[in-house]
C-alpha cells in the first residue's frame, strides 16, 4: 500500500485502514496482557522470572515506538525494525523459559507481520522466524532428540497456517488496492471527458458567437460604412436631401445593430424575429435591403406558416441575411427572389439572384457559408449552394419540421 490522499479511492482504502488500528493496538495489548500474567504467574525457567518479563516489556516497548508506525504508514523500513526487535526478544523469551506462555503472543505477530510487510519479506521472516522458534527450543531441551519431531510438527504447522492465513489476506487486500485504483482511474476519465466537454462548450459557444457575429453586426457595421460612401458622394454633388436620407439609414442602421449587440449577449432571438412571424420578419429585411442597395427583393410564402421553434425559425432568419448580404456585396445582382415553402415534413427557403454567379468550388471558407451550413446540419437540414457563371446564384436550405 502506498500513502496517498484521501480523496481518491486508494486513500479512502487507507483511511479506513487506519480507522482499523485502535483495533489491532487492542488485541495486541490483551494478548500481551495475558502473556505477562502466564508469566508471572507461572513456574519461572531457570533463570527466574524477571528476565522473561523484561523480554516482554521491551516487546511492548517496541510495538509502541516501532510497530504502530509501521502499521500506520506501510512502511517496509519501520516494519522489519519492528520484527527484527521483537523476534529477538520473542525468542530470547522462550529460551529464558521453554514452558512459558510468551508462546501466546504468536497469535499477534504473525498477522503484524502481513499488515507491516510485502509479502516475501512476510513469508520470509514466518519461515525463519519459526526455524528460530524451533532451534531455541531445541537448544533449551539441551537438543534432546525426545523433542525434535515435536517441535519440528509445531514450527511446520505454525508456519502453514501463518504463510495460508497471510497469503489469503495479502490476496484481499491487493484486490480491494487493485479496484481502489481502477476507480480512481475511472474517475479520473471521467474528469478528463467532462474537461473535454467543457473544452468543446466552449469552442461551441466561440463558433456561435463567431456566427451571431458575422450574421448581424459584421453586416451591420458593412451597412453602415456602404451608406456613408454613399453619403459622401452625394454629398459632393450637393444632393443635400439624399445625404440625410442616407444618414437616417446610417441612425437605423446602428441602432438595429445595437439591438442585435443586446440580443448575443443575452442569447435571445434575432430582433427581425421580436413578436414577428418568419415570413414577417423576412418581408422587414428585406425591405430593407431593398431600401439600402436599391437590389429589388421579393419573398413569396407557401403553404400555411408554421413556427419551427425557436433554433429552426432563427437558422431561416440567418440564412436569408447572409445571402442578402452576399448579393448586396458580390453578385451584382438586380432582382433577389426569397421563397419560403411549408411542406408537411419540412420547410424550405431558397434565395436566388441575377447576378454575376459564380464557380461554387471557387467560394474561400469562412463564417458566411460555413456558418449557415453549420446552423443548418445543428438541426439535422440540408443547405445547398448552385451557381454558374452569369446565371446567377440559388442558395436552398431545408429543415425538418
Amino acid at each position: 500500500m502506498e500513502t496517498r490522499g484521501a480523496e481518491t479511492s486508494r486513500g479512502a482504502f487507507l483511511e479506513m485502514w487506519r480507522r482499523q488500528l485502535p483495533w489491532w493496538h487492542l488485541v495486541y495489548a490483551v494478548i500481551w496482557v495475558a502473556a505477562v500474567a502466564a508469566v508471572a504467574f507461572d513456574t519461572p525457567g531457570r533463570y527466574g522470572r524477571w528476565a522473561e518479563l523484561l523480554c516482554l516489556l521491551g516487546m511492548a516497548a517496541a510495538y509502541a515506538v516501532l510497530g504502530t508506525r509501521g502499521m500506520r504508514h506501510y512502511d517496509v523500513r519501520w516494519g522489519l525494525s519492528y520484527h527484527a526487535v521483537v523476534w529477538g526478544l520473542f525468542l530470547t523469551a522462550n529460551y529464558l523459559n521453554p514452558d512459558s506462555e510468551s508462546t501466546l503472543l504468536l497469535f499477534v505477530l504473525f498477522p503484524q507481520l502481513w499488515a507491516m510487510l510485502q509479502r516475501r519479506e512476510a513469508a520470509i521472516i514466518s519461515v525463519v522466524g519459526m526455524a528460530g522458534f524451533a532451534l531455541v527450543r531445541w537448544w533449551a531441551f539441551d537438543f534432546s532428540a525426545l523433542h525434535v519431531s515435536g517441535l519440528a510438527v509445531s514450527a511446520v504447522v505454525s508456519v502453514g497456517l501463518s504463510l495460508a492465513l497471510g497469503l489469503f489476506i495479502d490476496r484481499v487486500i491487493r484486490e480491494a488496492e487493485s479496484r481502489a485504483d481502477t476507480i480512481d482511474e475511472l474517475r479520473a476519465t471521467q474528469d478528463r471527458l467532462a474537461a473535454a466537454e467543457r473544452d468543446r462548450g466552449v469552442h461551441e459557444e466561440r463558433e456561435r458567437l463567431s456566427r451571431e457575429i458575422h450574421d448581424t453586426l459584421a453586416q451591420g457595421f458593412t451597412s453602415v460604412v456602404a451608406l456613408a460612401r454613399a453619403s459622401a458622394s452625394a454629398l459632393a454633388r450637393g444632393d443635400h436631401a439624399l445625404v440625410a436620407e442616407r444618414v437616417a439609414l446610417i441612425e437605423q442602421t446602428a441602432l438595429d445593430n445595437l439591438t442585435e449587440a443586446r440580443l448575443i449577449v443575452a442569447e435571445l432571438s434575432p430582433a427581425h424575429l421580436q413578436s414577428r412571424t418568419v415570413p414577417e420578419a423576412l418581408e422587414r429585411l428585406a425591405a430593407s435591403v431593398t431600401h439600402e442597395s436599391g437590389v429589388e427583393v421579393r419573398v413569396e410564402v407557401r403553404g400555411e406558416p408554421v413556427a419551427l421553434g425557436g433554433s429552426g425559425d432563427v437558422v431561416l432568419l440567418r440564412t436569408a441575411q447572409e445571402a442578402l448580404s452576399n448579393v448586396r456585396r458580390h453578385s451584382g445582382a438586380r432582382h433577389t427572389r426569397l421563397v419560403l415553402t411549408y411542406a408537411v415534413a419540412e420547410v424550405r427557403l431558397e434565395i436566388a439572384d441575377d447576378g454575376r454567379g459564380f464557380a461554387p468550388e471557387s467560394v474561400p471558407s469562412g463564417f458566411g457559408l460555413d456558418g449557415v451550413r453549420a446552423r443548418v446540419a445543428e438541426l439535422g437540414g440540408t443547405a445547398t449552394l448552385a451557381s454558374t457563371p452569369g446565371s446567377g446564384t440559388t442558395l436552398s436550405v431545408v429543415l425538418p419540421r
